[in-house]
């Protein structure tokens, strides 16, 4: 028997046709779960599914499709025009206006610009069209927010390993979708590693078996075995979800800057890994040591600012990929170094002063008493010189209204700082 999809790419070919077949998303299409009661009742309202690459997003708007009564048109926001995208609101207007409904599915909705997600909005607000929006992108940092409060926004997860090996098992076994037409064997390693190194990703974990598949050459008696090795170097080095310009970039710095700050290097080293392997400018990196060596170690180890800023001179003079080095140098260090935020938190205080309190002159004898004048309006006078006293210290009047600032912690500091 031969596959009926066979010019079609396995991916699109093992789709799931039902929420039966689906894989993965229990957190909104488990029994019971709103997504899932709303889709199994026909009621669908507008939706935003947001999610990395192959988790699901259109697939799931596929399964919409075939349960709705409602009319379906499928849009692609990196290809469609505004000619067509008005035709396509046009015919849901007469649609509806003859008691019909019509939903909209457009795919990386990210891509439309401002103007274009304004021209969606009188026709969702009116319900001349039912939006379901895909994309990989966070919406709340690319679409507008006029959109978002009409729409529930559901996010879709990376697959787990075991969901992926799932579905390549599956993949194998069915005859008229996958390959189970096929004389192919796959040996348990060999699936593992697609699943684990897919990285969440049903679509590169379909297409790296398929791949194997069709550029492995039989063995005797026909058979085409599907080895570690080979899935090895049919799924190569897989690609870390890491948008330089998105929310992945910041929760991954964020991850990255709060590891050091719990004092877990283990933890900081991953995300390093994770930036570095991803792309990341290592001068970013290298920036954001510096700025956390000052914020959150502060004077409990001066030296911590120092191996930052040389970490940073390091990548710019060596480059990478040996720069790598001193980054990790400068962030193991920053971890396991002892942590005071004392410095900025006192900063921080000052400035709330600064900014929202009378300004405070300065006391008369610590004015400037160098040009000529100064003396007559005062500016000098009764001034102690610190370095005339014993230990450089002497007691004056440094700030009017004198309040304190600088808290260390074992003065009672508040450790708070930004989260």
């Amino acid at each position: 028997m031969t596959s009926l999809f066979k010019d079609e790419p396995l991916a699109y070919r093992m789709c799931p046709r039902t929420l039966e077949e689906y894989m993965g998303q229990e957190h909104i299409l488990g029994e019971g779960k709103l997504l899932r009661r709303a889709i199994e009742a026909d009621r669908i309202t507008s939706l935003i599914f947001y999610g990395p690459p192959g988790t699901g997003k259109t697939a799931l708007a596929r399964i919409i499709a075939g349960k709705t009564k409602a009319g379906f048109k499928w849009m692609n926001a990196a290809i469609a025009g505004v000619p067509e995208l008005r035709k396509a609101l046009a015919d849901a207007k007469r649609v509806r206006e003859s008691g019909g409904k019509t939903i909209l599915f457009l795919d990386e909705i990210h891509r439309f610009n401002k103007l274009q997600q304004d021209a969606l909005l009188p026709d969702v607000e009116e319900g001349n069209i039912v939006l379901i929006a895909a994309t990989v992108e966070n919406p709340f940092f690319y679409i507008n927010s006029a959109l978002l409060s009409r729409s529930q926004v559901f996010e879709l997860k990376p697959l787990s390993e075991a969901h992926l090996v799932s579905i390549l098992e599956r993949a194998l076994q069915d005859r008229q979708r996958g390959l189970g037409h096929m004389n192919v064997a796959a040996v348990p390693e060999a699936i593992r590693h697609l699943a684990r190194t897919a990285d969440g990703d049903a679509r590169r974990a379909l297409s790296a078996l398929e791949l194997a598949v069709l550029t492995t050459p039989a063995a005797s008696g026909g058979k085409v075995v599907i080895t570690k090795e080979i899935a090895e170097d049919s799924i190569q080095k897989k690609a870390v979800l890491y948008d330089k310009a998105g929310d992945q970039h910041y929760d991954t710095i964020s991850a990255f800057i709060k590891s050091m700050r719990g004092s877990d290097p283990d933890a900081a080293l991953y995300y390093l890994a994770k930036m570095i392997y991803a792309g990341e400018d290592p001068r970013f990196i290298a920036r954001r040591l510096i700025i956390f060596a000052s914020e959150n170690i502060g004077i409990k180890d001066p030296m911590a600012l120092v191996l930052a800023v040389s970490a940073l001179k390091a990548v710019e003079f060596v480059g990478m990929p040996e720069g790598k080095i001193p980054l990790a140098h400068a962030t193991v260090y920053a971890a396991t170094a002892p942590k005071s935020n004392a410095a900025y938190m006192g900063l921080e205080r000052a400035m709330k002063d600064v900014e929202e309190e009378r300004t405070r002159e300065v006391p008369d004898h610590l004015k400037d008493a160098h040009y000529r004048g100064a003396q007559e309006l005062g500016h000098g006078e009764g001034y102690k010189y610190p370095h005339n006293y014993p230990g450089a210290k002497v007691e004056q009047e440094y700030m009017r209204q004198k309040k304190k600032y600088y808290l260390p912690p074992e003065e009672g500091a508040d450790p708070a700082g930004p989260a």
